[in-house]
């Protein structure tokens, strides 16, 4: 690959741009675990070998991003199945049998996700007709999937009821007496949960957080509303009503919120009993934990996570008296996002004198949308090769007709960065290909799923064929 010699930004020498940036790290080919996948390493070749070209180049699963770039093409959403099961693996040993763990599929979906999953032994809840289709497909049993949304469609509903489906979170009174309907007329009783909103404002991005009470997601406690909801529930026929559901947001660390919105939903099982003499058997706390997109992320792990909520409402229901629900969480983002990372090829390297240097790679916003939405920010590696370079305060930004169409706002990179280089963002398994878009005709990039020196697509690149075959002129 071509390094040819250009006019550098500013080094960390120089006095900064503002920007989301610190101090440039000490050693720019070092790779932070707590950010990449488990098998994620920069080769070292030993002493005497032959295989120089391959020293610094970053393998995932015994393959090298030299490789992969070279089979599947660039850019490429490349997944670590050792990770991603492992993962699963341990949001499952941490709450044990006593809990139901649901995998959010809308962080990222498709049949061999849900077949990991089923093997793992994970449930998987779905917002939308098309991912209850991908779920059944997969063989996920249908008792195992709960279908979530805040205007679900008539269609949408009867599916799940056709389906069998093991709960519907019920978001509105409306809904309540739609479901209604449709389970009288399948001659089922269908098993659900009601969301509220629990009023807790969770430290993340406004246009995450969901359950503060100027939000179209649930029905609220504070008003009252939650509990007419349940009111109605159990006089309607066709309807089982088996707990409570809250979801307090997205990308959260600080588990004081959920320790909050655990009391606030055991108090509402308290004033049930109180008025209906029954005990709700579930409550379903949600999703929402964060992961570490760069290093000053501080993840909670999900052992911690599990004894922290047991523990509370452990507490809460002795309290009141109650025998303890079962408890069902909803980690998405928290299993998948550290599981990939998004394989790129610089195409430009533009310095700008006394600001910073724009590295563009021949993805985007259509891969990558939550910089632009959310202010995201993410880490980039170059990884096809070792670097000794100076840092370089870089922004990547990729190839659509937009200037917000920013990969990483701000990185530090090797100054020798030229085109052709391979670079690699990390943490984008979860809501980058779900969010994908075909912006300027752009073509959704593949999934890559690597394990053990073995690499098959799992999602394909979108062709040119298929943006066409949905114009008919």
């Amino acid at each position: 690959m071509s390094r040819s010699a250009h006019p550098a930004g500013p080094r960390h020498g120089d006095v900064m741009p503002e920007g989301h940036f610190s101090a440039p790290p000490a050693d720019l080919n070092a790779l932070d675990p707590k950010v990449w996948s488990q098998t994620v390493t920069r080769a070292t070749a030993k002493a005497g070998e032959t295989g120089e070209a391959r020293d610094g180049v970053v393998t995932v699963g015994g393959i090298d991003v030299l490789t992969l770039a070279e089979q599947f093409g660039t850019p490429a959403y490349i997944l670590d199945e050792q990770d991603f099961r492992a993962r699963c693996r341990a949001w499952r040993d941490a709450f044990g049998t006593g809990a139901d763990v649901y995998y959010a599929g809308k962080a990222f979906l498709s049949r061999a996700i849900v077949r990991w999953l089923h093997e793992e032994g994970l449930n998987v809840d779905v917002c939308s007709g098309g991912e209850l289709t991908v779920a059944l497909s997969a063989g996920m049993p249908a008792a195992r999937i709960a279908l979530h949304g805040n205007n679900k469609s008539t269609s949408e509903l009867e599916y799940a009821v056709k389906s069998g489906v093991g709960h519907v979170v019920v978001d509105s009174f409306d809904e309540l007496v739609r479901l209604s309907w449709i389970a009288q007329q399948h001659g089922v009783r269908q098993r659900i949960l009601i969301r509220v909103t629990v009023g807790v404002e969770a430290h993340t991005h406004e246009f995450i957080a969901t359950a503060h009470e100027d939000q179209k997601f649930g029905l609220s406690l504070s008003g009252g509303l939650a509990a007419e909801a349940v009111r109605r529930a159990l006089t309607l026929d066709g309807l089982e009503l088996a707990g409570i559901h809250s979801h307090i947001g997205s990308q959260i660390f600080d588990t004081a919120g959920f320790e909050v919105a655990a009391r606030r939903v055991i108090g509402l099982l308290t004033e049930i009993k109180a008025e209906h003499g029954i005990e709700l058997p579930e409550i379903d706390l949600g999703g929402g934990l964060g992961i570490a997109y760069t290093s000053d992320d501080d993840p909670r792990e999900p052992a911690e996570i599990a004894a922290s909520l047991r523990d509370i409402v452990r507490r809460e229901c002795e309290a009141a008296g109650l025998t303890p629900p079962r408890i069902s969480v909803e980690p998405g983002r928290a299993i998948v996002g550290p599981t990939a990372f998004t394989l790129y090829e610089v195409g430009t390297v533009k310095p700008l004198d006394g600001l910073r240097t724009y590295v563009s790679v021949d993805g985007g916003m259509s891969d990558n949308i939550r910089t632009a939405l959310y202010d995201a920010e993410y880490s980039v590696a170059l990884v096809s090769r070792r670097s000794d370079a100076e840092p370089m305060l870089s922004r990547v930004v990729g190839k659509h007709c937009e200037s917000g169409d920013i990969i990483v706002r701000d990185a530090f990179l090797p100054a020798d960065l030229a085109p052709g280089d391979l670079l690699a963002v990390p943490a984008t398994g979860a809501y980058c290909r779900s969010m994908a878009s075909n912006y300027n005709h752009a073509l959704k990039p593949p999934v890559v799923a690597v394990s053990e020196g073995e690499a098959r697509v799992i999602l394909r690149r979108e062709t040119e064929e298929d943006l066409l075959r949905l114009d008919i002129g």
